[in-house]
């Protein structure tokens, strides 16, 4: 997937003239001709670099930039200045507030492309090493530093856009039995199965993890109700069909699955994302109570 760029300048022209410089990088651009626009669009896009100017009305360069880093959800993003400016007190100033670097107008080509390149490659490499500390050894599943991330993340933009987001808490039944009786390494072949049954049978946009132990949690994005308790009867019927083998016995695993939804509550700034995982949990343990192997569907927010 090509990386992004969001270019927030005042002129067009040098939007063209950025855009025309880059071209032969593949880069995927995004446009903002003012700093109110520019930091919407960083926290929408969520962009690999930023190009900012430092020169803008209103709302200049410097006070954008210290507004993107302000944020958690854009305190992360790399930001590079384009800036007339060529005084050392005002590149100073610039990296104070976070900048990765500064491209002077009129700049360069070859040394605008450059230096965008080292900064999205800087990028890169911290994307990777971000998201192998959120992924589950043993599953190769999100873990539980990215479910609170994403589960937050989500809680956001249902409370500032009114988006729906569900979320599905499932737990392998009688798995400290398969633990005693076959053993922790047949007990890890159970967790891996799972996590390559949640791959396969969940859209890219979902975040399945590993909440803890048996237990995992499945976010599913712009989902209803009954569109996640419908993906959790998908998951569950895969892993029934599921075949492992021990000791020379064909064996069946099964889960239990609870399922809850923002659509729940009927105020928005009620969502949060400990509320969520209260009643998907209240319902999965319902599911238990029930006999196991089945799904429980959490009704109202006043179960909490």
């Amino acid at each position: 997937m090509a990386q992004s760029v969001l270019i927030i300048d005042d002129s067009p022209e040098i939007h063209e003239l950025v855009a025309l410089r880059l071209r032969p990088e593949g880069l995927l651009l995004h446009h903002a001709l003012d700093a109110r626009e520019g930091i919407q669009k960083a926290r929408e896009l969520q962009p690999d670099l930023i190009l900012l100017d430092l020169d803008m009305p209103n709302v200049s360069g410097f006070e954008a930039c210290r507004g993107l880093k302000s944020e958690p959800q854009t305190a992360a993003l790399p930001v590079i200045f384009l800036t007339a400016a060529s005084e050392l007190y005002t590149k100073v100033e610039g990296f104070d507030l976070g900048a990765v670097d500064y491209v002077t107008k009129p700049f360069e080509p070859a040394e605008l492309r450059a230096r965008v390149r080292a900064a999205l490659r800087t990028k890169r490499y911290q994307d990777l090493l971000a998201t192998r500390a959120q992924v589950d050894a043993l599953t190769s599943l999100w873990n539980r530093a990215h479910f609170d991330q994403y589960i937050s993340r989500e809680v956001a933009a249902v409370r500032r856009y009114g988006r729906t987001v569900s979320l599905v808490m499932l737990d392998v039944d009688h798995f400290k039995s398969l633990n005693d009786v076959y053993g922790h390494p047949f007990g890890d072949l159970v967790l891996t199965r799972i996590g390559e049954v949640l791959w396969a049978t969940l859209r890219v946009a979902d975040a399945p993890c590993r909440y803890g132990g048996e237990e995992f949690a499945i976010i599913l994005t712009e989902t209803d109700l009954n569109g996640a308790r419908l993906a959790a009867e998908r998951i569950r019927a895969r892993l029934a069909e599921t075949e492992f083998v021990q000791r020379g016995k064909s064996l069946k695993v099964t889960a239990s699955f609870g399922v809850a939804s923002s659509e729940l509550f009927v105020d928005p700034q009620e969502v949060s994302s400990r509320t969520l995982v209260e009643l998907a949990d209240r319902a999965l343990y319902q599911a238990k109570r029930d006999g196991r192997d089945r799904i429980c569907v959490a009704s109202s927010s006043s179960e909490i």
